[in-house]
């Protein structure tokens, strides 16, 4: 039987998340692991020595020998080294948000669709398990809620708590709400950051599907949780402890008058999310597939996203927003 050819990977940017990436690769049956990148050569010689692959610091160099790579650096970056990947016809697993700027988004996928290249986004939550298994109760989402509070941790910080979390859920709704988005209301403050730390937002859609999501990276506890309401039924989903749970209104009325519950709950073993999307990358890539999370969905969820932000920036423009501000320049 024939042997299947491996893919030659690499990893750009080997920070926290990144070096998480090149010991997936690593690991990975199928896949021979060339190289980490990183513009700290100790880091990138210390990665690359746990890995067993080569070391680089310009990313460049190591484009040549590979057919595709996961692209972690920060987002201000996104755009130049995966316009560089895709013009050397190396695929790419972009970690979220896609870019900066919906122009840069729309570049990078007018590109890699022209030379037909996989062009995957980095949205992890996708691969949680209980999100999956979801997608087999939902029928007509009508109302959503979703809740991503985490304790504060300073990186990721280079961006605002939209881009950093609350995206995370944009993305999730975006993907069972199949209707345009007719309009959003935004509060949303600076408290430990120059940028956004909390903030809510409330989304509407053209179909009357409506969505309220409120993240933070200031609280003492981490939440990740959502509920779907829909006729007869309403989903109840954690994702850190990976457990869905629905609730399907019956015939049968109760003592109370309120009609009868059937709940079923279904847990899930911890998994390895990570490394779920990047088997599926891999996959992607060996079969010249449409991966699950692509270049046009990442778009579709950074456009919102940016249209939170920009909103929640625009009732900034006041008086106590403007002493929060001043405030914090003192610290």
């Amino acid at each position: 039987m024939k042997t299947e050819q491996k893919i030659k990977t690499g990893v750009i940017g080997v920070g926290y998340l990144g070096k998480f990436h090149a010991q997936k690769y690593a690991n990975m049956e199928g896949v021979e692991l060339v190289g980490v990148v990183d513009v700290d050569a100790g880091v990138a010689g210390k990665i690359a020595a746990d890995c067993r692959c080569r070391a680089f610091s310009d990313y460049r160099e190591l484009l040549p020998l590979v057919d595709a790579v996961s692209i972690v650096v920060p987002t201000s970056y996104h755009h130049r080294v995966a316009l560089d990947c895709i013009e050397a016809g190396v695929d790419i697993l972009l970690e979220k948000p896609i870019t900066t700027t919906l122009a840069e988004a729309n570049d990078l996928i007018q590109r890699a669709d022209a030379r037909q290249m996989i062009f995957q986004v980095g949205h992890l939550e996708r691969f949680n398990p209980a999100v999956m298994a979801m997608e087999k109760f939902l029928t007509v989402p009508v109302f959503i809620e979703s809740s991503r509070i985490s304790t504060f941790k300073n990186r990721g910080v280079d961006v605002d708590v939209v881009l950093d979390l609350m995206i995370h859920d944009i993305d999730i709704i975006l993907s069972i709400v199949h209707s345009p988005l007719k309009s959003i209301q935004t509060v949303g403050a600076p408290v430990v950051t120059a940028t956004t730390d909390i903030a809510n937002a409330r989304l509407v859609f053209e179909n009357g599907a409506t969505a309220n999501v409120t993240a933070s990276r200031i609280a003492r506890n981490n939440i990740r949780k959502m509920r779907i309401f829909q006729p007869g039924s309403y989903i109840n989903v954690d994702f850190a402890s990976r457990k869905v749970m629905t609730i399907h209104l019956t015939d049968e009325i109760q003592a109370n008058g309120a009609p009868g519950q059937e709940v079923e709950v279904v847990s899930f073993p911890a998994g390895d999310a990570l490394r779920d999307e990047i088997v599926h990358f891999v996959s992607s890539v060996r079969n010249r597939a449409q991966p699950l999370v692509s270049g046009h969905s990442g778009r579709r969820a950074l456009e919102v996203a940016l249209q939170v932000i920009a909103q929640i920036q625009q009732n900034q423009q006041t008086e106590v927003y403007q002493q929060v501000a001043a405030a914090l320049k003192k610290h």
